[in-house]
């Protein structure tokens, strides 16, 4: 056989061929997905997200990142600025949230045409207070590692996220978060920056447009568990993945939850 056709069968094979599929047979994980998805929808129907979604976004922008923040050792308190200074940590989780506040068209539309791109943006934000760490300096920014294994998982990963897979947006949200964290393909933030991409895919899917669900929340209460779950996705077995899907499903349900009583207080 020519070598072009076999080629070209590969490329058609790796075109049609949607790698997270098999995800939607793991136990519970189809179920999960879609009480995830009605819990974000009912919180969008809720009457004051219907009409002042910006101010209920903007709440979920800062409680995202101050537990995010606090998951990777950072701060919680915010001041008068709204930002606490001497905690980059807190400062770049802030950026990041804010940066897909309301889901902000501008880096939507990067994630949409060239997700690395928005990676790299989201890294730079994340980090922009770190270069005081030995391990981070400006030129790093935004930058993975120089490795070819992480550049071409972070290429997989950001094709699947974007129009190569048909699995539902929960589950790509959880993939991009799982994957970046067991990566980490930058040398600080990573974190922050898993956690961001997961609700930036919630965002960019229509899942949840306006970014008002909080799942960052779930995930501070229960961050030994969190860690634990995290590393049985890395560990690639069936159990850990699935443990991993259906948790990362509950945090978003347990979200919506929480954009509700933002909502509540709101009225």
């Amino acid at each position: 056989m020519p070598l072009s056709v076999v080629i070209t069968a590969s490329i058609a094979w790796l075109v049609v061929t949607d790698l997270l599929a098999p995800l939607l047979a793991l136990p519970g994980v189809t179920d999960a997905a879609e009480a995830a998805r009605e819990a974000l929808a009912k919180a969008h129907r809720h009457r004051t997200n219907l009409r002042n979604w910006s101010v209920t976004a903007a709440e979920s922008a800062v409680r995202g990142a101050r537990a995010s923040s606090s998951l990777d050792g950072g701060g919680l308190r915010l001041n008068e600025s709204g930002v606490e200074a001497d905690d980059p940590i807190l400062a770049g989780a802030l950026r990041v949230n804010q940066a897909m506040e309301g889901g902000t068209t501008s880096l939507i539309g990067v994630w949409r045409r060239a997700p690395l791109q928005a990676l790299a943006r989201l890294h730079s934000l994340a980090a922009a207070d770190m270069t005081d760490d030995a391990r981070v300096n400006e030129e790093a920014l935004g930058r993975p590692r120089q490795d070819a294994d992480v550049a071409a998982r972070l290429d997989l990963l950001a094709r699947l996220l974007t129009g190569q897979s048909s699995a539902p947006a929960p589950i790509l949200a959880a993939v991009a978060h799982g994957e970046l964290l067991a990566l980490a393909p930058f040398d600080a933030g990573n974190g922050i920056v898993a956690r961001a991409i997961s609700r930036l895919v919630t965002i960019a899917s229509g899942l949840d447009p306006h970014g008002l669900g909080v799942p960052e929340v779930y995930w501070v209460r229960r961050a030994d568990e969190y860690r634990a779950a995290a590393a049985g996705f890395a560990s690639g077995t069936s159990d850990g993945v699935a443990n991993w899907l259906a948790m990362s499903c509950r945090a978003l349900e347990d979200g919506a939850r929480e954009a509700l009583s933002i909502a509540e207080s709101a009225s």
